[in-house]
């Protein structure tokens, strides 16, 4: 009888064991995927990101994929919209882009991780994508050449349930929807 107890339960523990030697144990660079740490890349980026022609785009590409050409995605903080140093850095060079790109449009998505409720996350994402608007507007772009939609926790670009997942899904990307 209390082999009949046992056993399961060394099953059931076998198959967590297994399960937990899955995960990934590398870690994430605390500076939320930041390339650029010297004050001199950023100017490089805003230059070459002016030079790009629109002629490599497509309808639909896509910052989160990388084929929007230099437009980038940038990330927030828990529960912020406020827009941080190294997402003014790479908004400063896709407003160079857009700008000597005057007939490509975008639509800027915002983003949530999956924590908090579904109209929380919904008005946080459009707060983001709106910040986001805001600022290139403020460095020079077309209003018309800007639009932005949220999708809350909706779309998430990572599916784990930690903190480097987190940290990813707190976005605002770029969609070409016109080129």
């Amino acid at each position: 009888m209390t082999l009949m107890r046992i056993l399961p339960l060394a099953l059931i523990l076998t198959v967590l064991m297994g399960l937990s030697s899955c995960g990934s144990s590398k870690k994430k660079n605390a500076n939320d995927g930041s390339q650029n740490t010297s004050m001199d890349a950023p100017n490089e980026d805003i230059e070459r990101a002016a030079n790009a022609g629109s002629s490599n785009l497509s309808v639909n590409s896509d910052s989160d994929s990388g084929k929007a050409g230099p437009l980038q995605t940038v990330n927030f903080d828990f529960n912020s919209a406020t827009l941080r140093g190294d997402a003014k850095r790479k908004l400063q060079a896709n407003a160079a882009f857009l700008k000597s790109n005057s007939n490509v449009q975008v639509q800027v998505e915002g983003h949530c991780d999956e924590r908090g409720g579904v109209q929380f996350n919904l008005a946080l994402g459009e707060q983001r994508a709106k910040n986001v608007r805001s600022y290139l507007i403020s460095q020079g772009v077309k209003r018309s050449q800007l639009s932005t939609i949220s999708f809350g926790k909706e779309r998430p670009l990572a599916f784990g349930h930690d903190e480097s997942s987190w940290r990813l899904n707190r976005r605002a990307n770029f969609v070409v929807t016109a080129k």
